[in-house]
């Protein structure tokens, strides 16, 4: 939580191009906040550890994946991690182990490597890897958003506690 206490709480999701698996976790992420009706005391965004797709948008198989569950991801633009980032957010949750490492290897201080975690360490799955559907058909847009959606869901479940007190 930031140091403020009323500040909200932020999180950024992390992939490799910022166009399919991040987007989706931070679009699913933003519904349960506001679902919760916490909009104004959690936040989230997304970044890639790589620069190739800064600007665009969300790959059309991840946004018509979010669309065929009622989110919205066309507003997306793909950015690239920095060091600010870790400034800016509360956690940093890699979609598998590759963009943890890598998170780590940008890691300025123990502070800034305490706050990555992997997004599926946070649910039930024996995965801890979100797989890479870019070079897959849509149905495997599909599966990796299901599994992002339960995997933000026991997110939520772990910080809306402290969400919910601020």
């Amino acid at each position: 939580m930031s140091a403020a206490g009323s500040d909200p709480f932020r999180v950024v999701f992390v992939c490799t191009g910022n166009i399919c698996r991040s987007p989706m976790a931070d679009v699913v992420f933003r519904r349960l906040v506001a679902d919760a009706g916490l909009a104004g005391r959690a936040t989230s965004t997304s970044a890639g550890t790589g620069d190739w797709h800064v600007g665009e948008q969300a790959d059309h198989r991840a946004i018509d994946a979010l669309s065929q569950e009622g989110y919205d991801g066309s507003l997306h633009r793909a950015r690239q991690f920095t060091p600010a980032d870790f400034d800016q957010s509360d956690l940093v949750v890699a979609l598998d182990r590759t963009h943890e490492r890598i998170l780590r290897g940008w890691a300025r201080s123990e502070a800034d490597a305490d706050k990555i975690a992997l997004l599926l360490s946070f649910g039930t799955s024996d995965q801890l890897d979100v797989p890479d559907p870019y070079y897959a058909g849509p149905e495997m847009f599909d599966d990796v958003l299901a599994m992002i959606e339960n995997a933000c869901r026991a997110l939520f479940r772990q910080l809306h506690p402290a969400i919910r007190a601020v």
